[in-house]
This record gives structure tokens, C-alpha cells and sequence, in this order.
């Protein structure tokens, strides 16, 4: 399986300043995260990580093509996304995640005949944590991007955006560990960063790992992850 990232010297990569997009990544690759996550944000109880599909982008029709989780569960396809900065072409972004992986799923399927071809329902969730002030939630449209207004566009895409800086969506955060923790990693890294004059960020995450596993915070994942990276 290809990793998305991984540490060197007990670091990601050398001073990548894309380690919130990267760890969220990796979190997001283990289907017992996913649950946590999907439960946190439906309100829902599964148990089973097994219910979990993980999907995976064809990269050989982009390699600009990727997003950090798509998974589906209950019928629904949930395309979830990351973001520390604000971007407002994520709901353009999910139709080309969600049109290249609903492609996979009926490449084999006869969409020219008379039975109605089922689709997975999709649901579009991004997780916000740059430091710009957004709101604790916010929704994006599809149909905001249009060159011309619609009253009633035909079609529509909307994504639901969830700001994971601590102070917001508390419950959200309190209801699901694994998106807590990951904000207390974010939150020791930006503090050493800040520390440091914003200079060295590679010593900064390697402080910020060895102060979360001395309290238990991702310990299991990011020990793991220091294993992999010492037998490439």
C-alpha cells in the first residue's frame, strides 16, 4: 500500500510544512478512525470498522487527484477533506473526487440500460484548523462558483465545514478522541513553532511527537509510525 507520508529521522518528512494535511491523511487510512469520525459528525453509533469501504482515487487520471479520505458506509459515500487554509473551490474539488470515484464504482455496470444503476449517496465533510477566525460551522456551495446565478441551480453540491481549532465544535471534538488528539498534536507543534521564532519547524514536530507520546496522546499511531519509517 503506498504511504502518504511517513517519518524520517522521527519527523514528517524534513520540516514539512504540510504535516496537518499529512497526519490527517494517515489518520484517516485506518478504517477504525474513519467510524470515530463518521459518528462523531452523524451522530451515529457504528461499531464495526469492517462496515467500512475504504475508496481510493485513480491516480492514473491525475496525480493532481487526491483527497484525504473517501470511504463509504450505509450507502453513503462520505468524501472528507482537510484544510488549513481557506479555500472556497472544495465544492468543485469534491465533484471531481466524488465523479472519479463513483466512475470506478460503475465502470462495469451498464449505465445505457433500462435498470436504474445505483449510486452510493454522496456526503461532503471538510475539517477545518488553519489559523484564519471561521466560524464553528459553515456550509459551501457549488453553486457559488457559477458565472451565472441560478435561483434554483440543477446542479448543487454542498460541503459542510467544520472548524477543529479547540474553542470550536466542542462536542464534535469531545465525541470523537482520535479528531481531539489530533488537534493537541497541531497545537504542540504550532506552540514550538511559535516558540522557536517560526524557525526549525522539523525540531518543533519532533517535540511536539515526543511530548505526545510521553502523555499518551496518538501514542499507538505515531509509534508506528516511527517503526515503519526506521525499516524503510
Amino acid at each position: 500500500m503506498e504511504e502518504k507520508g511517513f517519518f524520517t529521522n522521527n519527523s514528517f518528512f524534513e520540516g514539512n510544512r504540510e504535516y496537518k494535511s499529512d497526519v490527517f491523511s494517515m489518520l484517516m487510512e485506518d478504517p477504525q478512525n474513519v467510524l470515530a469520525v463518521y459518528n462523531a459528525v452523524n451522530h451515529s453509533e457504528y461499531k464495526d470498522p469492517g462496515q467500512v469501504e475504504m475508496c481510493r482515487l485513480d491516480r492514473g487520471i491525475s496525480l493532481s487527484v487526491r483527497n484525504d479520505a473517501s470511504f463509504i458506509l450505509d450507502a453513503s459515500l462520505s468524501i472528507y477533506e482537510h484544510q488549513s487554509t481557506v479555500c472556497p473551490n472544495m465544492p468543485v474539488r469534491s465533484l471531481i473526487y466524488f465523479s472519479t470515484i463513483v466512475s470506478g464504482i460503475i465502470k462495469r455496470k451498464n449505465i445505457y440500460g433500462h435498470s436504474l444503476v445505483k449510486i452510493p449517496t454522496p456526503r461532503f465533510v471538510v475539517f477545518y484548523n488553519g489559523e484564519e477566525d471561521q466560524p464553528e460551522q459553515y456550509e459551501m456551495r457549488l453553486s457559488d462558483a457559477y458565472a451565472r446565478k441560478m435561483e434554483n441551480p440543477e446542479l448543487e453540491l454542498t460541503c459542510k465545514v467544520y472548524n477543529i481549532n479547540f474553542g470550536k465544535n466542542k462536542a464534535l471534538l469531545d465525541n470523537c478522541l482520535v479528531l481531539k488528539e489530533y488537534m493537541i498534536l497541531v497545537d504542540y507543534i504550532r506552540a514550538y513553532y511559535r516558540e522557536a521564532g517560526y524557525q526549525r519547524l522539523e525540531h518543533c514536530i519532533e517535540l511536539a511527537i515526543d511530548r505526545c507520546i510521553r502523555e499518551g496522546v496518538l501514542r499507538d499511531f505515531l509509534l508506528e509510525r516511527r517503526v515503519v519509517s526506521s525499516n524503510l
